[in-house]
């Protein structure tokens, strides 16, 4: 998952500082609560507060090292781009083998710790996240346009590994997360691909906003996208996993988040990119929220 931020960082000066930010904080939470919210949705009965606390940890440790991994692998791109100029690794607070060895460490350490506290399928999902993020997201950034799609569906996949540590299977419910996740992100990551449409094609990454100068192909994504998200956030109340109340909470955020892509995709500023940009990192909490409160079982 791509970071939300829009300024460019500031300059590390500590290296204690500069391992956190290797972690990117934001990616790493925005991770976790979708995983804590898989985990809630999928437990039945009493939340057994132990295993909730070892699935955030485990959880928190790979998407931290992934973070860190992503960070040495993009260290070239970081550098010619003004928003991520500043990271550790580019001005050299850091040794990319530092990173390298740190990100392994907490993949590892992440996948071990999930396997033995929690259950194979769980480290699995994570070690998949992981492993397709770096290992396709990432270097097909520089060669195909269809990137962030294919980067969605590692992107999607949090949600899983709660559920799967909650009950130590996956069911129709935890797949209907994963298409909620999967097309949220692309109003959420293309808003953040326009405003910074110049700095990716600076660094040589072929995002679909690059060579796309009137904004048909990336709005045109994201309006379709967001129409989609609308039904398919209203299957949990479809399928008992949610009652009403959350249906039709769903029902006005999607018609709302709609609204907002539609007002940006007409003037297409890199302002209204910046509002819709924060409307979706409104929107998702919000809708784990209603879905958690109004869980029926």
């Amino acid at each position: 998952m791509s970071t939300s931020r829009v300024d460019a960082a500031p300059a590390i000066l500590t290296r204690p500082s500069a391992y956190l930010a290797l972690t990117k904080p934001d990616v790493t939470f925005l991770v976790v609560i979708t995983t804590l919210a898989g985990y809630y949705l999928g437990s039945s009965g009493t939340i057994d507060v132990g295993r909730l606390a070892a699935t955030v940890f485990g959880t928190t440790l790979m998407g931290a090292g992934t973070a860190a991994l992503n960070h040495y692998l993009e260290r070239g791109p970081d550098g010619r781009m003004r928003r991520t100029s500043m990271r550790p690794l580019p001005i050299g607070t850091l040794h990319p083998a530092e990173a390298l060895g740190f990100g392994l460490s907490l993949v590892v350490g992440g996948a071990l710790f999930l396997a033995l506290l929690l259950n194979p399928l769980a480290s699995l999902l994570g070690i998949l996240t992981s492993v397709t993020y770096l290992g396709v997201y990432t270097p097909l950034k520089r060669y195909t346009r269809h990137a962030t799609t294919l980067g969605s569906f590692p992107g999607a996949v949090p949600p899983l590994i709660g559920w799967a540590a909650a009950r130590g299977s996956l069911s129709v419910d935890a797949w209907i997360l994963f298409g909620i996740l999967f097309f949220w992100q692309f109003p959420h990551f293309l808003s953040i691909a326009w405003i910074y449409r110049k700095d990716y094609e600076r660094a040589g990454l072929r995002m679909i906003s690059v060579g796309d100068p009137s904004g048909a192909a990336t709005f045109g994504q994201i309006l379709w996208t967001a129409a989609v998200l609308v039904p398919v956030s209203l299957l949990p109340a479809v399928t008992g996993l949610t009652g009403l109340h959350y249906f039709f909470g769903a029902l006005v955020l999607g018609i709302l988040l709609v609204q907002v892509c539609l007002w940006a995709a007409r003037t297409k500023t890199n302002q209204r990119a910046k509002w819709l940009m924060h409307a979706t990192a409104i929107y998702l909490p919000l809708l784990l929220a209603l879905m958690m409160l109004d869980k029926v079982h």
